[in-house]
């Protein structure tokens, strides 16, 4: 029975799903923080889930071969947008997407841990707000900056400045009653989908989610993105738990 696998309907995830209709394989579109509760309820078998949900991932699944969704330096789609010097929003607010749990949590360590401030409250993009976080289409839709917020921080940049690691922000899942089978053909066709982004697939068809964007920014786009987990990723996964573990 074929299976079916959840995607977020971000650019940055796009290259891992060229093949996968041809393959058979079911997706459906669901934000970041709902996957790992999808896969769990066998809704979906399988998916690329924010990287915080896989360090207490329960026995139903496990992390699928290295496939991930990384950074090396600049991350591009996730800014934070600030009426004040990041330094100066110590008991300020701080508008954040809750749907992107990951983003959040680095947020929040390069705040507290390496700038030293906290705020007062982190808060929906709905509420008055000093700063804002912007992820995903969102932030590459405002990657030039928002009105009124002079200040502009790459949080996947801040992270390399600070740690001089690449930064993970998501990891493919499925479900552990997967067929071998089924798993295998999962991870072949992930293999070719990057292949044929790397070979340049996506300036003949195009992003498949319509963007503001010219085919030569997401060309300098995608080159900062890694999907493939190797030593430094391993690295900046264990400090990014240490790390998490340090926050008040």
């Amino acid at each position: 029975m074929p299976i079916t696998v959840g995607r977020t309907p971000y650019l940055s995830s796009e290259p891992m799903y060229f093949d996968m209709d041809k393959r058979g394989i079911g997706v459906v579109e669901l934000p970041p923080n709902e996957l790992t509760t999808a896969i769990a309820e066998n809704q979906i078998q399988g998916g690329l889930v924010p990287l915080v949900d896989t360090f207490d991932l329960d026995d139903s699944m496990r992390v699928l071969g290295g496939f991930c969704l990384a950074t090396v330096a600049q991350a591009g789609s996730v800014k934070l947008h600030s009426k004040l010097p990041i330094t100066d929003l110590a008991g300020k607010t701080v508008a954040v997407p809750w749907e992107s749990p990951t983003s959040v949590k680095l947020l929040q360590v390069l705040m507290e841990l390496k700038h030293g401030v906290k705020p007062t409250a982190y808060v929906t993009g709905d509420e008055d707000h000093d700063a804002r976080l912007l992820v995903g289409n969102m932030g590459l839709r405002h990657r030039r900056g928002l009105r009124e917020h002079p200040h502009v921080y790459d949080l996947g940049e801040e992270w390399a400045q600070w740690t001089k690691l690449p930064f993970v922000y998501a990891r493919w899942v499925v479900r552990n009653d997967v067929e071998r089978q089924e798993a295998l053909v999962l991870e072949d066709s992930l293999y070719t989908s990057l292949q044929d982004w790397a070979d340049g697939l996506y300036r003949v068809k195009g992003p498949a989610i319509p963007l503001p964007i010219h085919p030569q920014e997401i060309h300098v786009y995608s080159q900062g993105l890694r999907y493939y987990i190797g030593r430094p990723e391993e690295l900046a996964i264990a400090k990014f738990q240490e790390y998490i573990g340090q926050l008040a």
